[in-house]
């Protein structure tokens, strides 16, 4: 079984993203795949495990201990795993994922987009990296990227590790590969 590792809002944000969030966690289930993502029960986090759990896929959450003590670890997954800092649980999430998407969210969401970008860079691995930029959420994220390629800052072939998706089935397609 594949899995794939959601990054995304401990936020809901507003309700179009909770509807996305719900989609994409069914979709997980339907393709077949299981889920990986950072643990919580609020936000858009607690949404998509919530979707993918009932629609039968196993889901699989990784939350630091001391996020996990303010009553948000989610404790009905078919494994939780508490560790001791935020640098664990990414490198535990890339460890058990064979992709990884992220939805809208916040500054931990593209902390963990771009740490998962810059070991792609690296070579650390070779496993997709999908921005899922539905209604549009990260097109100034893309035009930014664009300038920092044309600036000579950013190489075309990392640019290009960043597969871009509009929708749920495209992020399973894209997933798949």
């Amino acid at each position: 079984m594949k899995y794939l590792c959601v990054f995304c809002g401990s936020a809901s944000g507003h309700d179009r993203y909770a509807s996305v969030a719900l989609e994409l966690g069914q979709t997980i289930a339907g393709r077949g795949f299981g889920l990986v993502y950072g643990g919580a029960k609020v936000g858009l986090m607690g949404t998509v495990a919530d979707a993918a759990r009932q629609a039968g896929a196993p889901t699989i959450g990784v939350i630091p201990g001391f996020l996990a003590g303010k009553e948000i670890a989610h404790e009905g997954l078919t494994e939780l795993h508490r560790v001791e800092t935020m640098h664990q649980r990414k490198a535990l999430m890339a460890d058990k994922s064979d992709a990884f998407v992220a939805m809208p969210g916040g500054l931990g969401t593209l902390d963990e987009l771009f740490e998962i970008l810059t070991w792609a860079q690296l070579g650390l691995h070779r496993k997709p990296v999908i921005l899922f930029n539905t209604f549009g959420f990260f097109d100034a994220l893309l035009t930014f990227l664009a300038h920092a390629e044309h600036e000579g800052l950013l190489r075309k072939e990392h640019r290009a590790a960043l597969l871009v998706a509009q929708t749920s089935g495209e992020v399973l397609d894209i997933a798949a590969l």
